[in-house]
């Protein structure tokens, strides 16, 4: 693609890494890191118009998609993983989906990524319609599996996003909403794993943190409607009880475990 560079492919600025003691190692991955936050905030208007688009979709009944291969995939299963817990919502809700099907989030599947046709194969079997809505997440911004599926969802007239961290890259030509937060050279050439996959993370938790926020799944800065899917959690939200209502532990306690959610729970005391 004309005037595009991967940033992400270049030299590390770091040289000699294995020469490096331990201290150095570190002192200059924090170096790094420390770059991340700074550059994600620059997309945030981006990231605002992707926010709202995916918020309108949800309030008319559709749903969220993250398609990525390797790490870019991973870091989409686990944002969208942890939404039920979360926010208690369905877990039809946010959907993560990566080259190599489920079996590659523990082991790499060899040239998944490079299938041009099996990303949106892999969408249509969530029967994906234009109520969806899809990010697309690669780094490089080229990746045929990511960027090929958007394609063919703007083609099915399904609303895109993408997250990469490379100025001008093929991808951002197939996102209705694209974001590129360009982290510059990883510490370790070229492993995108690094930077790249901070920033994505980062923007990810933003993305949807807000849209659930938006959608009434918090309240005040409370997790409500959290699933008590343990004891630490069972816990919190028994002292977010106690806090708002000025009940004891137990009662608060007994109150949770009987209506099942901290929002039920406070909704039974108005």
């Amino acid at each position: 693609m004309k005037n595009f560079h991967k940033t992400t492919e270049q030299e590390s600025l770091h040289k000699e890494l294995d020469q490096m003691s331990t201290e150095e190692l570190l002192l200059g991955i924090n170096e790094e890191d420390a770059k991340v936050a700074d550059i994600v905030k620059t997309c945030i208007p981006t990231i605002v118009k992707t926010v709202d688009a995916i918020f309108n979709k949800l309030i008319e009944g559709g749903r969220l998609f993250y398609l990525g291969a390797g790490t870019s995939g991973r870091l989409g299963i686990v944002d969208a993983s942890e939404c039920p817990p979360t926010f208690g919502v369905s877990h039809d809700l946010v959907i993560g989906i990566m080259a190599g099907g489920d079996s590659a989030i523990r082991k790499a599947v060899e040239f998944a990524e490079d299938d041009v046709h099996q990303g949106f194969k892999d969408l249509q079997k969530h029967s994906i319609s234009s109520l969806d809505f899809v990010i697309g997440i690669a780094a490089s911004g080229t990746t045929p599996y990511v960027v090929n599926a958007l394609k063919d969802c703007q083609k099915a007239g399904i609303l895109t996003a993408c997250i990469t961290c490379n100025d001008n890259s093929p991808i951002t030509e197939f996102a209705n909403f694209p974001t590129a937060a360009v982290v510059g050279p990883e510490f370790v050439t070229g492993s995108t794993r690094m930077k790249s996959g901070t920033a994505q993370k980062l923007i990810l938790n933003m993305i949807s943190t807000s849209v659930m926020i938006k959608l009434g799944r918090v309240k005040g800065n409370r997790m409500v409607d959290m699933q008590l899917s343990n004891n630490k959690l069972v816990d919190r939200g028994t002292l977010m009880i106690m806090a708002k209502a000025n009940i004891s532990y137990e009662e608060a306690e007994k109150l949770l475990l009987e209506k099942g959610s901290v929002r039920s729970a406070l909704d039974s005391l108005n």
